[in-house]
């Protein structure tokens, strides 16, 4: 079957088109010939794949020297892949596939790189195999690496941007440490000044009395103004938040306190005490809700990590009474307000080092620890808080809990004073309350975890009802202080229960904006608490404190048991 007037050439055989025999071609050299035979010819027929009217040198039909020493393969072993050293007869269309990268690996690993291009751009995907995946022996790159099926590939791209997500080094890794280190060491000295105001109040406040000669109730103004602060705070804060961002929110609450205590040092007229009280409410809020919202956010260790951060807070209070007690007996009692504007000079300047004024994602992102909630919703943040019931039991129990602890801390000192016939040196008992709430909330983490957060407030709240009736009923100023001290530990764990609680049934997304709401709700408990207490005692004397503390002991344990146990929300 040859054309006229064309020289006759055999064409190329084709291992597509059928099953080459299994035989050696190395033993001794055929003629190019045999392939031409007419014979062979007629085997190919009709087939597709045979060119009568292609021609070729004699050269171009020559097989390649690499299948010269082997022995041929079928067709479906050699369809798999061509040998590297073996070039096309045929230029074939250009076909472009991901690129993958080679990694170097170890002894007993291997990596495959291809790259190929169909005009778009693509993926980039980074291939690992475990070190039991191996080549055949001697590198045969015909054969391809086999794998079990437990031991496939790994592919890692990212979901959001189609890049290989890089590996963290452990030298970033250390970075990250110390960078989430520092940030939770500053926001635990800021709790620690928080701790500071609450435990200054108690022992300054029958100086603050006898010094302006005003009734309980007229004095306890400054819990109003205090609670109006508060409120103003937490109101403002999400508004603040989504407009200057989390540290600018921070310094400004900072900067705030810096005022308010410069203008009650001096000791001017009341109702200056009351605006600096105002103002103190509405920084503190601000600083309390950020935070609590900071570190409850964390990606790892948030129940361990709040505990510390109100045990600092309780530190504060601890240390804050011991100072507060020796400036009662002196003269110039109002200069004990330089030395809290002096902290606070210092706390503004730590929070700028280290935040720089940025958002609180941004801040997270340098440390590593930045979550980005895929079920975040950009609507109004104040109608979806707001709509949320939980939100709203969580804020009562922050009230009256709060209210009930700064109470407890306040006016003890005051009551001591009068039913125990304590001297001025009663102010230390404020001291050994807050010294037990430290305590309770680092030494009484592991009982929250044994038996479970919700039956250990529960039981902390009973058990601090009993004590507080001891206080009540028993007339022995050494049995009081031991008590009060014991109602501390036992009060310390609660609001990092309530805390912790607040990260697992609240969405992720609003969790700042919902600590906000709580907190803020929470510390107007600190003043209106004390407040309802100087009515209280204005008219019907100071001996009402101890029914009114019971009262409220138990009101918690009713809330509690509404706010919804733990429940699955997006995370």
């Amino acid at each position: 079957m040859s054309t006229p007037g064309l020289p006759s050439v055999s064409p190329r055989p084709s291992f597509d088109s059928a099953v080459v025999e299994d035989h050696d071609i190395s033993d001794a050299p055929r003629p190019i010939s045999r392939l031409g035979d007419k014979n062979s010819l007629r085997a190919f027929g009709d087939s597709s794949a045979l060119d009568l009217t292609d021609t070729h040198s004699v050269s171009s039909l020559e097989l390649p020297h690499v299948l010269t020493s082997e022995r041929i393969r079928r067709r479906s072993e050699l369809s798999r892949s061509r040998p590297l050293d073996s070039p096309p007869a045929i230029e074939p269309e250009s076909i472009e596939l991901p690129v993958i990268h080679e990694h170097a690996q170890s002894s007993g690993s291997a990596s495959v790189a291809a790259a190929v291009s169909t005009g778009k751009k693509r993926a980039v995907a980074d291939v690992s195999f475990r070190e039991d995946a191996m080549l055949a022996k001697d590198d045969d790159v015909e054969i391809a690496p086999s794998f079990p099926s437990s031991l496939a590939p790994s592919i890692r791209i990212d979901e959001d941007t189609d890049s290989t997500a890089p590996a963290i080094s452990s030298a970033q890794k250390a970075v990250y440490r110390r960078k989430n280190i520092i940030h939770f060491v500053t926001l635990c000295f800021a709790m620690f000044l928080n701790g500071w105001n609450d435990g200054t109040t108690g022992p300054l406040l029958p100086r603050i009395q006898s010094y302006y000669n005003l009734g309980y109730a007229v004095v306890s103004l400054i819990f109003i103004f205090n609670t109006i602060g508060y409120l103003s705070g937490a109101i403002a804060n999400v508004w603040l938040t989504d407009k200057l961002g989390f540290g600018k929110v921070l310094l400004l609450g900072s900067a705030l306190q810096i005022i308010a205590y410069g203008m009650m040092a001096p000791a001017g007229p009341f109702p200056l005490m009351c605006l600096g009280f105002a103002l103190i409410g509405f920084g503190l809020s601000l600083q309390n809700s950020h935070a609590n919202g900071f570190v409850a956010s964390s990606r790892s260790h948030v129940s361990t990590k709040i505990c510390f951060l109100h045990a600092s807070y309780g530190f504060g209070a601890l240390v804050s009474p011991l100072i507060a007690t020796q400036f009662a007996q002196q003269r110039h009692w109002s200069y004990h307000y330089l030395i809290s504007a002096a902290l606070y000079i210092f706390n503004t300047t730590l929070l700028w080092f280290v935040f720089r004024g940025k958002r609180q994602d941004e801040v997270k992102a340098e440390a590593g620890d930045l979550y980005v909630d895929p079920n975040a919703i950009d609507t109004n943040k104040y109608k979806q808080i707001f709509t949320i019931r939980a939100v709203h039991f969580l804020s009562v129990f922050a009230l009256i809990y709060v209210g009930t602890e700064v109470t407890i801390g306040g006016w003890s000192v005051t009551y001591v004073q009068q039913k125990r016939h304590g001297k001025s040196n009663a102010g230390y008992i404020s001291s050994g309350f807050f010294g037990g709430l430290m305590l309770g909330r680092v030494i009484l983490m592991w009982l929250n975890r044994k038996i479970g957060e919700r039956r250990a407030l529960f039981l902390y709240a009973l058990l601090a009802i009993q004590l507080e009736v001891t206080v009540w009923v028993v007339p022995s100023l050494v049995e009081n202080a031991i008590a009060v001290a014991f109602i501390g530990l036992l009060l310390g764990p609660m609001y990092p229960i309530l805390v912790n609680h607040s990260t697992k049934i609240l969405p992720r997304w609003l969790l700042t904006g919902c600590m906000g709401y709580i907190a803020g709700v929470g510390q107007a408990g600190s003043a209106v608490l004390p407040f309802v207490t100087g009515l209280l005692a204005s008219r019907f004397g100071i001996a009402s404190l101890q029914p009114f503390i019971v009262s409220m002991m138990s009101t918690m344990i009713v809330i509690w048991a509404l706010i919804p146990r733990v429940r699955q929300v997006p995370t």
